[in-house]
């Protein structure tokens, strides 16, 4: 799908939505060369030890940049914090996560997804900054028989920021864990199920709230695996 294409339905929509094929022409075939050594790092992740329901099915890695179009810049290490005003469950606080490794904060995938936001969102934006804060996830749920993963466990949601991406890594033994879009006051905009490594949606969280219902296996005996990358882009200051 082209930069212009998401643009326009981001515009119309508030949300867009990037089959793996779709995802490939934008970045490029010679950016998933090394799709499987970027796919594997996600078998590296640290425990997200914040979940305030207890639950242990989350697992990440967090990293943060300064981007403009055309410059990457990835800063020192710091803690990812929501206000409790978009996520009521684990906000509030500053969360500490293990850091994206340096091999996977330099890998083609990873640079060219934040470029590309940087192209489909920097044009549409009202009143675009000079350097973005863009702030990247590594997430892994699991769920086992009897124990369901919760890839949103605060329920529909704002992030708090701009813009964000979804792009799907893997997904192992998984039934549900369908993406729903709304309005803000809680109408259905969509629905539909990452299910191709590659496939994508770019959010304007300044006007849409999303959620992924819970994941559980297909095949009991072992577990479901859902990797998903999520890249935020928010004004820097």
């Amino acid at each position: 799908m082209s930069a212009p294409d998401l643009r326009q339905a981001l515009r119309n929509d508030g949300y867009a939505y990037s089959s793996a094929t779709g995802t490939r022409e934008l970045l490029g075939p010679d950016t998933f060369a090394d799709w499987r050594g970027f796919a594997e790092s996600w078998n590296d992740l640290g425990l997200d030890g914040f979940m305030a329901d207890g639950g242990r099915y989350r697992k990440r890695r967090f990293a943060a940049f300064s981007a403009a179009p055309g410059q990457i810049v990835r800063k020192p290490h710091q803690p990812h914090y929501q206000s409790r005003d978009y996520n009521a469950l684990n906000g509030g606080v500053q969360r500490w996560f293990e850091p994206v490794t340096d091999a996977i904060a330099a890998h083609p995938v990873l640079q060219a997804v934040i470029g590309a936001g940087l192209d489909v969102f920097h044009p549409i934006t009202a009143d675009p900054p000079a350097r973005w804060h863009v702030e990247v996830h590594q997430f892994r749920i699991e769920a086992r028989a009897g124990q369901a993963g919760q890839p949103t466990p605060e329920g529909a949601h704002r992030d708090g920021v701009d813009w964000v991406i979804v792009l799907l890594v893997d997904r192992i033994n998984v039934l549900s864990g369908v993406t729903d879009i709304y309005a803000p006051g809680g109408k259905s905009l969509g629905s539909f199920t990452l299910t191709a490594p590659g496939d994508m949606v770019m959010l304007d969280d300044l006007r849409v709230l999303h959620g992924v219902t819970p994941i559980r296996p297909d095949d009991p005996a072992a577990p479901a695996l859902r990797d998903v990358l999520v890249v935020t882009y928010r004004h820097e200051t």
